[in-house]
Formats: C-alpha cells, sequence, structure tokens
C-alpha cells in the first residue's frame, strides 16, 4: 500500500510540474500576447472616440500609476454623464490592460487564484461580444451608443478599424477567458500537490494519520500554519486530499486527478503547412509599431522634464522675451542638453550635446509613423505592405538599429534631468524607469520574430537548393 501511495506520489508531482512547464510555455504567453492585441483594439476605439468628442479622457491619467489590477467602476451612470464617466472608465480600463500587458509576470506562480478571479471580472468591465443598448450593463451599454454614434458617417478606413477591434475584443477575451479557466483548474491542483510537497511529507507528519480521512484532514490543519505560512487553508481542497489519500475510492480519485493533469499535445503533421513570409514579416512590423504607445509616454515625460528644467533657468528678461515672442509668432530659440552616453560593450561613456526640439520633433514624427502601421490593413500598414520584402526588411532592420541607438538616448536623458535639477524640483521630474522596461521588452521581442523569420527564409533557400519544394 506504501508503494502504490508512493508510485501516486511520483506521477502526480511530474505531472503538476510538467503542467505547470506547460502554462508557462504554451498557453500564459498566448495569454498576454491575446491581452496586447486588446490593448491595441481598445486604443483604436479610444483615440477614435476622443477625436469625435465622443468621450472625455481621464485628464489625470498619465499621473494614476497603475501597480495591481483594479477593476473600473461598473455601476449606473446617466446619459448626461456618459461622456465624462465613460471616458473615464475607458481610461482606467486601458490603464489597467497596459498594466498587465506591459508589467505583470504570466507564469504560474505569479497569475494565483486571486489574480486570475480579478483578471476575469476585468475581462466583464465591457461586454464586448454583446454591444447593445438593450443590454442591462451600463459600462456595455453606453459604449454601444457611442460606437454608434462613431460609425455614423464615417469614412470606410474607420467602419473597418471599428469593426475589426470589437471583433478581435471579442475573439481574443473569449481565448484569454477560457485559458484562465483551465488555469483556475490547475491552480486548484497546484495548491493539494503543495500542501502533499509541504505538509504531507514534512517529518512532522504522523503517517499513521494516513489511514482515514479524518486522520489526513486532522493532520494537515495541524502542521498547515507552520508549514504553508503564506497560503490560506481552503477546507474543501484539503477535504479532496483526505479522500484521495485514505478514501473508500481513492484509487479512482488519483487517477481522475492524474487525468486531469495530462498535458494535451498538438500532433504534428508530417505536411507542414505553408507560410505566408510575407505575412509574417508584417507581423514583425506591426509589432515594431507597438513601441508607438510607451513612445507616446516617453514623449510627454521628457517634455515635462524639460519644462521643469527650463523653469529653473528662466529670468524674468527671459520672461519677457518669451511674452514678445508670442506676441509677434516668432519661434522660441532652440534647447540643447549635453547627455552622457554610455556604449554597452565597453561601458565608456561619451558627451553628446543634442538640439532637444529637434530630438523631440524626431520622436513625434516617429510615433506618428510607428502608429501608422501598429494596426493590420490601416493606410501605414497597406502603404508599408505593398513594397518587396527584401525592402521591408531593409526598413526594420534600420528601425532597430534606431530604436536601439534612441533607447541609449531615452535613459541618458533620464539620468540627465535627475542629476541637473534643483533638489527642490526633483520631485516634479517624471523618471521613465517603466516605459523603458516596457521598451527593452518590446525590442527584445521584434528582434526573436525578426530571427525567426530569417531563419525560416534561409532554411526554405537551402531546402530549395537540395531540391525539395514542399517547404
Amino acid at each position: 500500500m506504501a508503494e502504490e501511495q508512493k508510485d501516486f506520489k511520483t506521477l502526480l508531482y511530474e505531472a503538476t510540474d510538467l503542467k505547470a512547464k506547460w502554462f508557462d510555455t504554451e498557453i500564459l504567453p498566448k495569454v498576454q500576447e491575446n491581452y496586447r492585441i486588446h490593448l491595441t483594439c481598445v486604443r483604436n476605439l479610444f483615440d477614435a472616440l476622443v477625436r469625435r468628442s465622443l468621450i472625455t479622457p481621464d485628464p489625470y491619467k498619465n499621473d494614476n500609476k497603475v501597480t495591481d489590477i483594479v477593476c473600473p467602476d461598473t455601476s449606473e451612470f446617466g446619459d448626461n454623464e456618459r461622456s465624462i464617466v465613460l471616458g473615464l472608465r475607458l481610461s482606467n480600463y486601458e490603464s489597467v490592460i497596459d498594466y498587465i500587458c506591459n508589467y505583470m509576470r504570466f507564469t504560474v506562480e505569479q497569475i494565483t487564484m486571486e489574480k486570475i478571479k480579478k483578471l476575469m471580472e476585468l475581462n466583464q468591465t465591457f461586454t464586448w461580444s454583446g454591444l447593445t443598448i438593450s443590454t442591462g450593463k451600463a459600462n456595455t451599454r453606453f459604449l454601444s451608443s457611442v460606437i454608434s454614434q462613431l460609425k455614423n458617417n464615417a469614412p470606410q478606413l474607420t467602419l473597418s478599424m471599428i469593426n475589426d477591434s470589437t471583433s478581435k475584443s471579442v475573439s481574443t477575451l473569449k481565448e484569454i477567458n477560457e485559458s484562465l479557466k483551465l488555469l483556475a483548474a490547475f491552480q486548484r491542483e497546484k495548491y493539494k500537490t503543495d500542501v502533499r510537497r509541504f505538509v504531507l511529507d514534512n517529518k512532522q507528519f504522523n503517517k499513521d494519520k494516513l489511514a482515514t480521512v479524518p486522520g489526513v484532514v486532522g493532520e494537515i490543519k495541524r502542521l498547515f500554519p507552520s508549514t504553508m505560512r503564506d497560503r490560506p487553508f481552503v477546507a474543501d481542497l484539503i477535504s479532496e486530499i483526505g479522500a484521495e489519500e485514505a478514501g473508500p475510492d481513492k484509487l479512482q480519485r488519483q487517477q481522475t486527478v492524474l487525468a486531469s493533469l495530462k498535458v494535451t499535445e498538438t500532433k504534428s503533421t508530417v505536411k507542414k503547412e505553408a507560410v505566408d513570409t510575407h505575412e509574417s514579416l508584417m507581423d514583425v512590423i506591426r509589432l515594431l509599431g507597438s513601441l508607438h504607445d510607451q513612445y507616446i509616454h516617453i514623449y510627454e515625460k521628457l517634455n515635462n522634464n524639460s519644462e521643469v528644467l527650463q523653469s529653473e533657468l528662466k529670468s524674468f528678461l527671459s520672461n519677457i522675451k518669451k511674452l514678445f515672442r508670442k506676441m509677434f509668432g516668432l519661434p522660441d530659440p532652440p534647447i540643447f542638453y549635453e547627455i552622457v552616453i554610455t556604449d554597452k560593450t565597453t561601458n565608456i561613456k561619451r558627451k553628446e550635446k543634442i538640439s532637444f526640439n529637434d530630438f523631440m520633433a524626431s520622436l513625434r514624427k516617429r510615433i506618428k509613423q510607428y502608429s501608422s502601421f501598429a494596426i493590420r490593413h490601416s493606410p501605414g500598414y497597406n502603404k508599408v505592405s505593398s513594397q518587396a520584402d527584401n525592402v521591408i526588411f531593409d526598413f526594420l532592420n534600420r528601425q532597430i538599429i534606431e530604436n536601439n541607438h534612441l533607447y541609449v538616448q531615452f535613459t541618458a536623458f533620464d539620468e540627465f534631468f535627475k542629476n541637473t535639477v534643483q533638489g527642490s524640483n526633483r520631485s516634479k521630474i517624471k523618471g521613465l524607469s517603466m516605459e523603458l522596461t516596457a521598451v527593452k521588452n518590446i525590442q527584445i521581442k521584434v528582434k526573436q520574430a525578426r530571427a525567426e523569420y530569417t531563419a525560416y527564409i534561409e532554411e526554405t533557400e537551402q531546402m530549395k537548393k537540395l531540391g525539395i519544394k514542399d517547404v
């Protein structure tokens, strides 16, 4: 009997570890990617609604930093409050999704049952699959109303964007919710496995208590506070452990548990499906375009930090000159900053004098360019897509190099403003660490996607040389 129990625990531990790895490498990365797609859709709709003055964005959105999954309000509100309240809730919703995409780790250890519940609740803030004015949910009802207004007399491109964004939000959230339900079921089994590892396998556990269900449950209760300090005591799961260890139908229960932990492997077909290399390349371009969201935040923060520094340098005379320039429509004189660039490979530092006006103008242009092809079938996307693959690939390579240098400059500017302003103004300086982390992550993904595309092209060419056509 002891040997039988040992075999079950060995199989259980192996199955739990394998399934955790499966979630970490297969399922949760897809959940994160689906959230990123949904974020792009929400931002496209949000920006279009703001441009048409159908909603009023939260004026303090950039000042309110999200550090946890906090669901927006879903209570009722009146039609006369629609623009402000819906704008506020959409702003909050977008900020939380942005936090999930860029600052949350998608691993089994990090996405606990508590986070799963929060994510599922957040996903119900707007019922994307039921956007109708007849729904009883205020957020969905009023969102449906403003989207209908947005469609009125809208150009075909805007209509395509609306339909694409809403349909993708439906499909991505459906996939996310299905994956979260799978993870929730696994987290229950993982909890039971952890109790076995840290309580039942503990030297202080009285093995004689394994003879009866009450004995198992009672012994777990006795040792739980000292062995599972940071974990809640979930009575129904502890009862399940008791039944699986000592119940009359324990063998059947154990087999059911092991069956639930089996990883569903997708069978690979002998013949590979044809890969559209052009579409694969354009997927990398769209991923590159997703940098525009972070660049907007960086632009706003750099502009703020420069204004703080310039306010220290301005004298009464300079303010008079600025007033006259404004009266006569004259441009402000150029601003130059000397930042310190650090070479990553050699760690050698060098000074670089930069025209801040030109730098910001170039960043604005890049933001506009990237936002134009961040979504499929937009005019900017179609313009890039119409070119030959080798031209697109060269463009991608140039952008990667330029963005790498831009990242170094952002880092240098971040240090420059923090170290240059007076102590009394340091609290007004907005750091770039969160944005820089997000930019770095996107850059890594872009490079990985480029490498996968290049590897496939090289493999295809090699197979053709060998006379193998089905590639």
